[in-house]
């Protein structure tokens, strides 16, 4: 079946010869290794042990959401409400997170559980009512907020386990665990999108819907788990954003959606779907995460460093859409 599938993109090829739209196939590692070179340049804190650290173990929250995105726009949709779903996480988990309570693995499954559910939510309400999911997912986003005002009434949730706060806190042979969570997640969305037939069918779905569908592939099973994913990658970062600030919080992940995709759009995947990889994803993270740190080492100040981020997202949506009409 997959054989005969005709798609203008070809969603069979092996994802890692996938071109990397809008700055070019190597681009962004370019981008990346000037960012740093500059930054090591202008602020000599920025290149030793600690710092890096520091940068990858922040960065780790964002790449994971972004992992998701990533699926999510390779089919050519989008997820609002991911940033919500950082915050019902990180209510749910610590509700089931207090010492002698309950055993670790409580917390993190009813957590994951909630994120799953209201991914396959927004997947379901996509998929059989033909909303756009730019609405769906904007409904979801408010809902989302509310249910984590509603469980925690509209208060931190405070006095966690140590077991708990290890996740985000601690460290693994003098790795913090944040950053061995986020290699393991990239390694296994990667395998997703390389090596597997859900990986090729978003591309497919992505590039070519129409042309998917002749095929034979079943769009609606494909949405509903990238959305699914999606939702268990955001219930995954508000784990690990509730251990690391020891509190669950409803009003936190305000923000972290438009992060997440300015991730994904600047590390190479395209906005109209089928095209894009982890490891674009993951760099596009990592500058974000690199800019931020080299402007606060910098002492510039917040209001600044929103308006470069914006102008760096803008341009790299610009290079995409003129990448698209070359081709």
């Amino acid at each position: 079946m997959e054989n005969h599938l005709k798609t203008d993109r070809n969603p069979t090829e092996k994802p890692y010869k996938t071109r990397i739209k809008g700055m070019g196939r190597y681009g962004i590692f370019i981008a990346f290794i000037l960012v740093c070179v500059v930054l090591s340049v202008v602020t000599p804190k920025f290149l030793t042990v600690s710092n890096l650290l520091i940068v990858v173990t922040q960065v780790s929250i964002n790449a994971l959401l972004a992992f998701g995105v990533t699926f999510v726009i390779l089919t050519g949709g989008i997820d609002l409400s991911i940033g919500s779903t950082v915050a019902v996480t990180s209510v749910v988990a610590a509700m089931f997170a207090h010492p002698d309570s309950y055993p670790v693995i409580v917390p993190i499954l009813t957590g994951l559980a909630a994120g799953l559910l209201l991914g396959a939510f927004n997947g379901l309400v996509i998929t059989k009512s033909k909303v756009p999911p730019f609405i769906v997912t904007l409904g979801t986003m408010t809902i989302g907020r509310g249910l984590a005002l509603i469980l925690s009434k509209g208060r931190p949730i405070s006095n966690l386990s140590d077991s708990f706060n290890f996740i985000g806190g601690g460290q693994l042979a003098g790795i913090p665990t944040p950053i061995i969570i986020l290699i393991v997640f990239f390694i296994i969305c990667s395998v997703v999108l390389k090596k597997t037939v859900l990986g090729r069918y978003m591309y497919a779905v992505g590039g070519n819907e129409p042309a998917a569908k002749a095929s034979g592939i079943q769009l609606n099973k494909v949405k509903m788990v990238v959305y699914t994913l999606c939702g268990g990658l955001a219930a995954l970062a508000g784990i690990l954003l509730t251990s690391r600030i020891t509190t669950g919080q409803p009003n936190a992940g305000v923000g972290f959606e438009l992060d997440a995709i300015a991730a994904a759009i600047i590390g190479g995947t395209s906005t109209t779907g089928g095209t894009g990889t982890m490891t674009g994803t993951l760099i596009g993270a990592l500058l974000i995460g690199v800019i931020s740190n080299g402007l606060d080492l910098m002492n510039v100040t917040s209001y600044y460093q929103q308006v470069v981020m914006g102008i760096i997202i803008i341009g790299a949506v610009v290079l995409d859409s003129l990448n698209q009409n070359k081709s």
